[in-house]
């Protein structure tokens, strides 16, 4: 009697998370980012302790961070996307991007019971986003501030695109957890672009302006679902969403990382740019500093 074999296992799809991708539509004047954050993202709300409704939105902070820093740009700088409310059980809420690196962290009162259902208003009261840009080698700075408006992040950030960059703008938003528990996020940011300034209408205030229409209907056909699902490639959303368009251009695609800056180095260094008089106020009774980072919520003792 012949044994019959066991069957080969078919191996899980590859994760598609982590990653950034850039694109163009040329023909119909468009550019946009679409990402999914995976592992780093939940990395980032491991390392605290966070109710549910500020995690999911710390998450849909760093999306946004990762696609407007990609976005703009800022090659040798970063950019900082800030939150921050009053009366609300969240007062600061903040989320970076450098260089293909991010981090973030939520203040919050430790005593209030969140609900699931707990909106970005609930969460925060009244208050305002900032968008910080900062340039490291030229040490330009540039920073827009919007009230913060709307139910929920996503509708922040469109109220951010009306009233401080006025150029039409698509923001999609959206995290939650996986079949495993872990969190995953993504999203994607879609942008109509002038024409030329000199001398021609911009295309944004033309009647109608059609192709910008034409470019969000298709892009808010974009599924939740299908930006938290790991085994659809961001390429493949990109093809669902615009594959009836004469040519779509994919930049490079930039893969993402936690990235907290904090070091025993760099501490020190910080440390030791204060007199000694303002170091020896800073020392407990063992005669070390205790400097916390929020980002990652880990302690340094440092002995300075």
């Amino acid at each position: 009697m012949t044994d019959t074999p066991a069957p080969t296992p078919i191996p899980a799809p590859p994760r598609d998370g982590d990653r950034l991708l850039g694109f163009t539509i040329p023909e119909r004047n468009a550019r946009g980012r679409i990402v999914r954050l995976d592992s780093v993202l939940d990395d980032i709300l491991s390392a605290h302790a966070y109710p549910e409704p500020v995690a999911r939105l710390l998450a849909e902070a760093l999306v946004l961070a990762a696609l407007l820093g990609n976005l703009f740009r800022p090659d040798d700088g970063q950019l900082t996307l800030q939150a921050r409310g009053e009366a609300g059980p969240v007062s600061l809420m903040v989320a970076d991007y450098r260089l293909g690196e991010l981090r973030g962290y939520a203040a919050q009162d430790l005593d209030r019971r969140f609900e699931a259902s707990d909106t970005l208003k609930g969460l925060f009261g009244e208050g305002y986003l900032a968008i910080t840009m900062e340039q490291t080698a030229s040490a330009e700075r540039y920073q827009g501030i919007v009230e913060l408006g709307g139910e929920t992040l996503e509708e922040a950030a469109q109220g951010y695109f009306t009233n401080s960059e006025q150029l039409p703008t698509l923001v999609r938003l959206v995290a939650g957890r996986g079949a495993d528990g872990r969190w995953l996020a993504g999203g994607m940011v879609l942008q109509f672009l002038p024409r030329g300034e000199e001398g021609q209408a911009r295309l944004d205030v033309e009647a109608g302006h059609e192709d910008w229409a034409h470019v969000a209907a298709l892009g808010g056909t974009l599924g939740g679902d299908e930006l938290l699902d790991p085994a659809l490639p961001l390429e493949t959303l990109l093809w669902r969403l615009f594959h009836e368009e004469a040519e779509v251009r994919v930049l490079p695609a930039e893969t993402l990382r936690r990235g907290c800056r904090c070091s025993v180095e760099h501490i020190r260094g910080v440390l030791q740019q204060f007199p000694e008089a303002e170091r020896r106020e800073m020392r407990n009774a063992d005669g070390v500093i205790a400097v916390d980072c929020e980002f990652c919520s880990r302690q340094f003792l440092m002995d300075v």
